[in-house]
C-alpha cells in the first residue's frame, strides 16, 4: 500500500521559561509520500486532495503556498543547500479538518535513491500567516541494531511564539517514521531549557476505515489544536509574563542547520 501511513499519538509541550506549563493531548498525523499523491487521491474517499471534505490535504498550505508541486519545492531547498536527496520524500503532517487546519510544525524526510535519509526540512507556522522553514543534513547512517533518532540543531531566526525571545538555539531529536515516530523539538538559551514539545506516534495502514476510526477519536483535531495554543497563551499572560515584540521575517526562506552526532 506504499510508504504513506497515518500517526496516531500524543503531543506534549513543556515550557521552563518565562512560566512554567505544561499541555498535552491527543493527535493524529499523516505521512504522506508525495509520489503516491495520485494514487491516494483515487483510493481514498474520506481523504480529500485540493477540495473541501471532512478530512482534506492542500498542497498551497505548504511550502511556498503557491500549491505547486511540494516534492519539486523540497527538491529546490535541497539542491539550494547542496543536498542531495533524489528519492522519496515524504510529508508528515495533520489533515484539515472540515476545511480548517493549522500545523505548527511538518516535516519533509527527503530520502537518496538507496532510501537513506538524506535531510529533513522543518516547515514551522505561526498564528501570524507567517512561515519559515529549517534544513539540515542527515548524518551518516549507522548499521549497529535498532533505529536510531536523528539529533539535528538550528538558531532560531522566525518568531513563533511571542513569550519567546529570538536567541535562542532548537535541537532537534527524531525517530524517523516506521512503526512509530517521534519528533522532539528543544529550544534553549545555552544551556538553559526553555521549551520542549513532542510527538510520538503509533503506525496505522493509510486506508479509508482507519481514517474513520482517528476522526472518531479526533473530530475536531485542527481546532484543538489552534485552541490549546492560545489557550497556553491565556495562562501564560495571567501570570504577568509580556509578550515580545514581533520582528520582521528572515530574509531567507530557509535556515541551515546540522547533523549533531550522539
Amino acid at each position: 500500500m506504499g510508504a504513506s501511513a497515518i500517526y496516531e499519538g500524543v503531543v506534549t509541550h513543556r515550557r521552563f521559561s518565562p512560566a512554567s506549563h505544561r499541555l498535552r493531548y491527543r493527535i493524529f498525523m499523516l505521512l504522506l509520500d508525495l509520489d503516491e499523491l495520485p494514487a491516494l487521491a483515487s483510493r481514498l474517499k474520506l481523504l480529500r486532495f485540493g477540495a473541501f471534505g471532512l478530512m482534506s490535504f492542500r498542497a498551497a498550505d505548504h511550502g511556498d503556498r503557491s500549491g505547486g508541486d511540494l516534492k519539486a519545492y523540497a527538491r529546490e531547498r535541497l539542491g539550494e543547500a547542496g543536498i542531495v536527496a533524489d528519492g522519496p520524500i515524504r510529508l508528515l503532517c495533520m489533515p484539515r479538518i472540515l476545511g480548517y487546519g493549522f500545523n505548527p510544525l511538518s516535516l519533509y524526510f527527503c530520502h537518496r535513491a538507496d532510501g537513506e535519509l538524506a535531510a529533513i526540512l522543518y516547515e514551522v507556522r505561526n498564528t501570524f500567516g507567517q512561515s519559515h522553514s529549517y534544513l539540515a543534513a542527515a548524518p551518516e547512517p549507522s548499521f549497529g541494531p535498532g533505529v536510531a533518532p536523528v539529533r539535528q540543531s538550528a538558531p532560531k531566526r522566525f518568531f513563533v511564539s511571542p513569550f519567546m525571545d529570538m536567541d535562542l538555539t532548537y535541537d532537534f531529536e527524531i525517530l524517523p517514521p516506521g512503526e512509530a515516530v517521534g519528533v522532539n523539538v528543544s529550544a534553549r538559551r545555552g544551556d538553559e531549557a526553555i521549551l520542549t514539545a513532542r510527538f510520538g506516534g503509533q503506525h496505522r495502514a493509510l486506508t479509508d476505515a482507519n481514517l474513520l476510526k482517528a476522526w472518531l477519536k479526533h473530530p475536531l483535531l485542527s481546532f484543538k489544536v489552534i485552541l490549546g495554543i492560545h489557550w497556553e497563551a491565556v495562562r501564560i499572560v495571567a501570570r504577568g509574563v509580556w509578550l515580545r515584540p514581533r520582528p520582521p521575517l528572515p530574509p531567507e526562506p530557509v535556515t541551515l542547520g546540522a547533523s549533531v552526532r550522539s
